[in-house]
Formats: structure tokens, C-alpha cells, sequence
């Protein structure tokens, strides 16, 4: 079994030696030509992940996802039999959009004993079967057994729901996930039942967003300010390096200590008044949750003290597991070669009283806050990149998972074009 070193030992990017070090380009994220591959290489053909079982808990309740990047939306809903099962939004008549409500390109849920096209009203069953065709008689030949709707793979892990657009995905969700994502499955993500959820739209590149939160290099510049400027002014002054990262195939984890944001345990003048009050910040409710035993696979590396391990699944996913006991999840989503979609939710326990009502706002609130500063400044990297003044960029030791993260983005691709001269 590979052993992976204490960062004493050397270079975390050396360990991986098919990475190599030499500086990156960054054309895949400023060409309109390779955006376009990525919708057939990648999002067309990976898993990728569009909720959680939560949403659809009794037969009948049903989702929308809608992704711009593979140009479908997709209807996740619960069966009569209690299966999850995942269709394209399209009517088989003549190809309306078949489930939305004022907007057709805006996502929205419900629950129902069949799906109607507001076209000309043909319906469908909770398993995707035609049922009904208006003025059936009018067709010629017509089987209604041959116009269900066309279904999407669907898997789940953890709760979590997974689909795959291709026609015959060529492993199945926990294949494509691994080892290292597996490890995390014994987490009670069922039991974290408070959501807090926002979008922002991104002027960047979806993987110039994904780079940032795959490293903390950039914390103590991008987001100094929100500590107390002792604080700050020593982060700033010696940097930041996370003790651990592990790259399993695509995927990767990068674990931080925390003890820079373990507020709670320091003199009160060098916390934030807002924290204080609230017992809550960036790094979750001080009062830390009670959740019984938990997967070693959350702390990779053994990392001592612990403070959150971000897991990357490719390509577009991110789950973020903190000490405290709480997690949220970050959402990549593609809408041009220069523009994303990026949603984030914080999960938590449901709250017991205002106390921990409040301190759950507040961790949202500073989660958000992060989120925005990192999207601003990543909108100024996508305009840097753009101007094309450079053709090679210098990636250092903590960037290991960005490294790999585009290198990763390039094999899909490449492998999509060979298939393609194939034939």
C-alpha cells in the first residue's frame, strides 16, 4: 500500500511522479474550442452528482436538475416501488420540456402521480412509461410502449444521487469513486437535515473556480480579513501549508489542522465579536456535535489536530467535512467557456434551540462570505488568464490537487478525441 509523507519528508507533487512539475497551461480554461470537448468528454460521460435522497423521501416527490453544460435538464424521482430513477426532461411527442412551472429553464420539485407535458398532454408514469396520448387514434401505429421517457443512469452514495448521461457508463459510481472517496461512506450525512443553500453566477472559467478550493495558499491573502489583525498579520506574514493531500485517481482530498480557526480555545481579544456572541464562524458552531463514531476515511493522514478534509470528486463536486461536525458541499457547474454556476449548501443537525439556531446561521453566513470573496477574485484570474500575456504558469507543492485536477481534465478529453478518429 503506497505511504504517503509527513510534509518534513519533501514534496507532496513528487510523490505523484505522472504529475511532473514543470509549469501549467492554462488554455484549457480560456478556449472556447476546448470547452466544447469538455461537454462530450467529461460531462457527458462522468458521474455527476444532483442531490440528495432527502429531497425525494415518499413516492412521487421528484427534482429537476437542469445542466447547461450537457445541454439537458433530467427529472430525479422516487417510484412506486421506492427506487430513485432518473429521466431526460423532454417529452417523447415532440420534445417540449415536460416538467416546469412559469420558467422552463428553472429547476423545480413537487410531488406527483404522473408527469404531463403542457404541450399537448401526453403523461407519463413515476417509472418514465407512456400512459396516456391525446387523441391516440389520430397516430399511426402508435405504441405508446415505445415512447417512454428516456432514462438517465441514476446511483446513489451516502445519500448522495449520482447520474450519468452517456449511454453505457463504463463503471459504475462506486468504481468511478475509489477508495479514498468510499472511505467517508459511514458518515451521517442522513442526519444533517438543516440545509442552508445559495447560487451565484461566476465570471470564470468552472475549473479556475474548482482550483481554489483545492488548495489554502491563497487563504491568508484572499481571506485575511476575516480574522483579528494579530491573527492576520502573523498568517499573512508566514503563509499557510496544509499538512496532508491524497490523489486517488481524478479524485483528491487536502486536510488542514485548523488550529488557526480553532477560535474557541484562544484569548477573546484575538476573536472576532460576532463569533463570540454567536459561538460560531467559519469554522462552525463551537459547541461541537455529538455524532458517535466516524470513518477513519474522514482524516486521512491521521492529522492532528484535525480541522476539515475538502474531498474533490471529478469533475464538479466537492464534499467539505468539518471538525465540529457539520459539512457542505461546493457545485461547479458550466454554463459557457467563461461563466459557472456555483452552488454551495451548509449541513447541519437540525437545531435543538435559538442558541444553536443562530450559531448554524452564523456558519452559513461566514461560508458564505468566504465563498464570495473567492468568487471575485477568481472573476480577475479568468480576466488575467484571458489576456494571454503568458503561456505557462508555475504551480507550487500545495497546488498538487490543482495539478492534477487539469492534468486529469486533459486525459479525458484526450482520450475522448482518440475514441472519436477511432470511429
Amino acid at each position: 500500500m503506497a505511504r504517503f509523507p509527513k510534509p518534513a519528508e519533501g514534496s507532496w507533487t513528487q510523490h505523484y511522479p505522472q504529475l511532473g512539475t514543470k509549469p501549467v497551461s492554462y488554455e484549457d480554461s480560456i478556449s472556447p474550442e476546448f470547452f466544447e470537448l469538455e461537454r462530450e468528454a467529461i460531462f457527458k460521460r462522468a458521474w455527476l452528482h444532483v442531490g440528495r435522497v432527502e429531497q425525494i423521501p415518499k413516492t412521487g416527490n421528484f427534482f429537476t436538475k437542469e445542466i447547461a453544460v450537457a445541454r439537458t435538464s433530467i427529472i430525479i424521482v422516487r417510484g412506486d416501488d421506492g427506487e430513485i430513477r432518473a429521466f431526460h426532461n423532454t417529452c417523447r411527442h415532440r420534445g417540449n420540456r415536460l416538467v416546469w412551472n412559469d420558467l422552463p429553464q428553472a429547476e423545480v420539485s413537487g410531488t406527483t402521480r404522473q408527469f404531463s407535458c403542457k404541450y399537448h398532454g401526453w403523461r407519463y408514469g413515476l417509472d418514465g412509461a407512456c400512459v396516456f396520448a391525446q387523441q391516440e387514434g389520430e397516430f399511426f401505429d402508435l405504441d405508446k410502449a415505445d415512447y417512454g421517457l428516456v432514462s438517465v443512469h441514476c446511483e446513489t452514495f451516502a445519500g448522495f444521487i449520482f447520474v450519468n448521461l452517456s449511454r453505457e457508463p463504463t463503471q459504475s459510481l462506486r468504481d468511478y469513486l475509489g477508495p479514498m472517496i468510499l472511505g467517508i461512506e459511514g458518515y451521517p450525512f442522513d442526519k444533517m437535515t438543516d440545509h442552508y443553500t445559495f447560487q451565484v453566477e461566476v465570471g470564470a472559467n468552472w475549473k479556475v473556480f474548482s482550483d481554489a478550493f483545492m488548495e489554502f495558499y491563497h487563504a491568508p491573502i484572499v481571506h485575511g480579513g476575516q480574522h483579528m489583525p494579530p491573527i492576520a498579520a502573523q498568517v499573512r506574514k508566514d503563509g499557510y501549508e496544509a499538512p496532508y493531500y491524497q490523489l486517488d485517481g481524478p479524485h483528491g482530498v487536502v486536510t488542514t489542522a485548523g488550529s488557526v480557526h480553532r477560535v474557541w480555545e484562544m484569548p477573546r481579544e484575538m476573536v472576532k465579536p460576532a463569533d463570540i456572541v454567536t459561538h460560531s464562524g467559519l469554522f462552525g458552531p463551537w459547541d461541537k456535535s455529538d455524532l458517535g463514531e466516524l470513518p477513519k476515511g474522514i482524516t486521512p493522514g491521521g492529522t492532528e489536530p484535525w480541522g476539515l478534509s475538502s474531498f474533490q470528486f471529478f469533475p464538479n463536486f466537492a464534499i467539505l467535512i468539518w471538525e465540529a461536525g457539520w459539512y457542505n458541499t461546493h457545485q461547479f457547474w458550466p454554463t459557457s467557456y467563461n461563466t459557472l454556476k456555483f452552488e454551495g449548501i451548509v449541513c447541519s443537525l437540525p437545531a435543538k434551540n435559538a442558541s444553536e439556531r443562530v450559531g448554524r446561521e452564523m456558519a452559513a453566513v461566514a461560508f458564505k462570505e468566504y465563498s464570495l470573496q473567492d468568487a471575485n477574485t477568481l472573476e480577475a484570474t479568468q480576466l488575467g488568464l484571458e489576456a494571454r500575456v503568458a503561456d505557462f504558469w508555475p504551480l507550487n507543492d500545495q497546488e498538487v490537487l490543482v495539478r492534477n485536477f487539469h492534468q486529469s481534465v486533459g486525459d479525458w478529453v484526450d482520450e475522448y478525441q482518440r475514441e472519436r478518429m477511432k470511429g
